[in-house]
Formats: C-alpha cells, sequence, structure tokens
C-alpha cells in the first residue's frame, strides 16, 4: 500500500511536470500556452476564471493563436489579461475575437525558456525525492512498529530507489524533449 502511495505521488510529479512544460512557449502556436490565462471577468462580478472555460482556443497557422470567446462581452475582459499577463503576447481584435500572433525568439529568449525548463524539471526531480524520502520514513515507521520485517524494508526501499530512478529518467526525457523544441522551432 506504502509502495502504491509512492508511485502515485511519483506519477502525479512527473504529470505535472509535463502539464507545466506544454506552457513553455517554443516560438510556435499552441493552445496549451495560453489556456491556463487567469481572466477576471468584471461583467461576471469580478469572478475569476481560466480562459480556457470562457473562450475555444485554436492555432490555426503555426504562429498565430485564435481565440473565440463564448460570450462576446467578455471580449476586453480576455484582452486586459493578456496584458497584464507576463507572456509578453499582444492580441489583436478582430470582430467578436482575439489573434495573437507568436513571435519567432531570440536566441536569448531560447536560452531563458531552457533554464525556466530545467528549472520546472528540477522542482518536479524535487517532488519525486520528498515522495521517496515520505515513503521510506513510512516503511521505517512500519518495521519499528511490527507490521513489516527487515527484510521486507530493504527489499522496498530498493523499489522505491528504483521507482526513483526510473521517474527522474522520466523527467530527464521531457526536459529533453522540449529544449529541442525550443531550439528547433
Amino acid at each position: 500500500m506504502i509502495l502504491l502511495e509512492c508511485e502515485d505521488a511519483m506519477t502525479k510529479a512527473v504529470e505535472y511536470a509535463i502539464h507545466e512544460f506544454s506552457a513553455v512557449r517554443t516560438g510556435k502556436a499552441s493552445p496549451m500556452l495560453v489556456e491556463n490565462l487567469n481572466v477576471t471577468v468584471l461583467s461576471y462580478g469580478g469572478e475569476q476564471m481560466k480562459l480556457k472555460q470562457m473562450a475555444l482556443i485554436s492555432a490555426p497557422e503555426p504562429r498565430v493563436l485564435r481565440i473565440e470567446p463564448f460570450d462576446s462581452s467578455t471580449l476586453k475582459d480576455i484582452e486586459r489579461a493578456f496584458h497584464e499577463s507576463k507572456l509578453g503576447l499582444n492580441p489583436a481584435v478582430e470582430g467578436k475575437l482575439l489573434r495573437i500572433y507568436i513571435p519567432e525568439l531570440s536566441q536569448e529568449r531560447r536560452q531563458q525558456m531552457m533554464k525556466l525548463v530545467k528549472s520546472l524539471g528540477e522542482e518536479a526531480k524535487v517532488r519525486v525525492r520528498s515522495a521517496r524520502r515520505d515513503t521510506i520514513e513510512a516503511l521505517k515507521k512500519a518495521e519499528k512498529e511490527g507490521a513489516i520485517t527487515e527484510d521486507d524494508l530493504n527489499r522496498d526501499e530498493k523499489e522505491v530507489q528504483k521507482l526513483t530512478d526510473k521517474k527522474v529518467a522520466e523527467i530527464d526525457q521531457h526536459i529533453a524533449s522540449k529544449e529541442k523544441e525550443i531550439i528547433i522551432v
């Protein structure tokens, strides 16, 4: 049971990293880049909503995002959210929709994006290692209480380490893949 909880926590850390990587700009239009943008909707009493809850987001061209609000009265709120965000994207209002042109990344900006990816990856690795630490502590506690034997403890610690190594390698693969995506585009 303890090992299953550990694997679940580590898997969630990897999935979180993948989700965070999807929001890193690569110079190519991707709806995932903006879907989690927080928008304060004044016409709804100042309520905060994610952009993906308010609009249809698509990438009709490699460097263009098209955002079509479900409620056209929220268009100005969405536009304001982009201007206030740190994404560095400027939407162009075209009737009842927004178009966002994704600029080519400079070499300096690519380096910043790669540093961000490495930082996010390291954060995910810390989460995996934290899950390992918590699991080993739980196993040692179970051994002290007599729930498992010393041999079980040693075997389970090795299993936890194998799982940790596997998840860290998985994160490293995702980091390498995202870095390649940043460089190539």
